[in-house]
């Protein structure tokens, strides 16, 4: 049975018809002008995307204050997700407080690292999530450079002596766990072609680091990617709007172009 956020995430790309999903981070300024500059662009761009996405760009300067949930709110009215990127690692007890937050805050998903692994870990995540009919999306392979430090070294796992990729295991982790998304950076369309045959279409991909980081629309979707998520290319574009609305048109081209490969 599909979880709500999906079905949510579903939704908002069938009614905008994009699967651009905007990271919502802004360079270092002052508060005021920071949540102006904010409103500003999700105003031009709304109708171009299925999502924002936040980081701590806006949450530490503002807080899980009025403003934030105000823009959050915002976003949801126009028809949009909200997700939280807030990467939880840490214990059990900590994670689901992180949640908790975030969730009333208005976000319908949460990003979680599953290196800190499931029993008083990300467990109580999970189950908080599906209390609160919200999503959980794991990292499985992140989009900067040193990626392969972390999420591409072997490991033995309890189940061989064979060593075996960490993302590989993540992957299997966001199957057995019944996650609402992998990210898997777009900076490496080879491992998103990979993770995909492992999550058979069970777990949708979002793939980050298209533009700024040297990630490709085109290279995304061809190898798996369901959502992309962007942000520089448009929040920092002398014309987000026209940017943004190319970039879903791209995407929107790409993705047709595969359906009719199949």
């Amino acid at each position: 049975m599909q979880s709500s956020f999906k079905l949510k995430m579903e939704q908002a790309v069938e009614d905008k018809k994009s699967n651009i999903v905007l990271a919502l981070d802004l360079p270092m300024m002052e508060p005021k002008k920071l949540l102006s500059e904010a409103n500003r662009i999700l105003e031009e761009v709304n109708s171009s995307i299925c999502a924002i996405k936040l980081n701590r760009h806006l949450v530490l300067p503002l807080g899980l204050s009025g403003d934030l949930r105000n823009l959050v709110r915002s976003a949801l009215d126009k028809g949009l997700v909200a997700i939280m990127d807030c990467k939880i690692n840490d214990i059990g007890n900590t994670n689901r407080v992180i949640a908790e937050y975030y969730f009333k805050a208005g976000f319908e998903a949460v990003t979680a690292n599953p290196f800190v692994g499931w029993e008083d870990g990300l467990e109580p995540v999970f189950k908080v999530a599906k209390l609160m009919n919200r999503g959980v999306i794991l990292l499985v392979y992140m989009s900067h450079k040193a990626a392969w430090e972390g999420y591409g070294q072997k490991t033995i796992t309890e189940k061989g002596k064979t060593p075996v990729t960490q993302y590989s295991v993540f992957a299997q982790k966001a199957l057995e766990w019944t996650a609402d998304g992998a990210v898997v950076g777009a900076t490496y369309p080879e491992k998103i072609k990979e993770i995909s045959s492992y999550l058979k279409g069970t777990v949708p991909i979002y793939s980050p680091g298209i533009g700024a980081q040297g990630g490709t629309i085109e290279l995304a979707i061809k190898n798996g990617a369901d959502y992309l998520i962007i942000g520089r290319a448009i929040t920092m574009a002398k014309n987000s709007k026209k940017v943004a609305k190319n970039i879903c048109q791209i995407a929107k081209k790409s993705f047709d172009c595969m359906h009719k490969r199949m």
